[in-house]
């Protein structure tokens, strides 16, 4: 399974990022030919991204190209550009439904064709950033096998929903909120919108704890001095590995004993406490 904590965005007709980027450790590239790249530049995007895909891959850090939307008119030269055996999938915005998805997904097949790769190679990551798509997200999240997380795009919600973008994210909790349960009970990764004040490296900390805490499990960085508090954030700490262990072993200890539950530091442990502290421990394990 990928790590999806950091997906670093990289603007695709920026040649001195794409090569900066080569000396980078995210857990995703995302050069990116969407909002990041102006419509005159599209097409330079497109030839630059091509011609750096193969370094990047030596990196062993997995790509993951964000195209143009269905509606833009430049979707199929973006796929024609992208993809190949270098790349691990892509990210596509404005996905409004269960039927862009199939569409796209039609797409990836001819494509994939095109290149000689099988059927179903590519995964898919989709930005659900409409009213819509907040009222479809489950629908979205379990329309195809290829779908490996979801993202949110706070910005473009904002605008739909014609609201103020606020710097608490109360505008957009509802929408937050939905996502996460949706990707959960599709056993999908929920991935949260880009925190822009890059230089801010508190308020991103605080902002990344906040996606955490309603069930995001990675967020897009735009900028390189964002990936390593992203990991540290939708990583465990040390503490709460330190926390899970002493749970696990307060839980198998009172089992021993013949009970199904006891105490630790005054809380109760009982099954569901249990389960959550072993995943903390997963993670960790994974993040090893």
């Amino acid at each position: 399974m990928t790590a999806l904590r950091s997906l670093l965005f990289i603007p695709g007709n920026k040649e001195n990022m794409l090569a900066k980027a080569a000396g980078l450790q995210p857990d995703v590239f995302v050069p990116d030919m969407e909002d990041s790249v102006t419509n005159a530049e599209k097409d330079n995007a497109r030839k630059t991204i091509r011609s750096f895909l193969p370094k990047l891959a030596q990196t062993g850090v997995p790509i993951i190209p964000r195209v143009n939307s269905l509606d833009s008119g430049w979707l199929e030269l973006d796929l024609a550009a992208v993809i190949g055996p270098d790349i691990l999938g892509i990210s596509i915005g404005k996905i409004n439904g269960p039927q862009d998805i199939e569409t796209v997904s039609d797409l990836l097949a001819e494509s994939e064709q095109a290149a000689g790769l099988a059927v179903g190679t590519l995964q898919l990551i989709p930005w659900l950033e409409s009213a819509r798509a907040i009222v479809k997200c489950y629908e979205i999240c379990t329309s195809s096998p290829r779908i490996i997380g979801v993202a949110f795009g706070a910005e473009d919600f904002t605008h739909d929903m014609s609201i103020e973008r606020l710097e608490d994210d109360t505008e957009v909790a509802y929408a937050r909120n939905v996502l996460c349960v949706a990707a959960r009970a599709a056993h999908m990764t929920a991935l949260d919108t880009p925190y822009f004040r890059f230089k801010d490296e508190a308020g991103l900390r605080v902002n990344s704890a906040a996606a955490k805490q309603v069930g995001f499990k990675g967020k897009f960085a735009i900028h390189p001095a964002q990936i390593d508090a992203i990991n540290e954030t939708f990583s465990p700490s040390k503490a709460e590995i330190e926390h899970a262990r002493r749970v696990v072993a307060a839980f198998e200890a009172a089992e021993t004993a013949g009970r199904g539950s006891t105490s630790l530091d005054g809380k109760v442990i009982d099954v569901p406490v249990v389960k959550r502290a072993r995943a903390v421990l997963e993670l960790a394990d994974a993040d090893v």
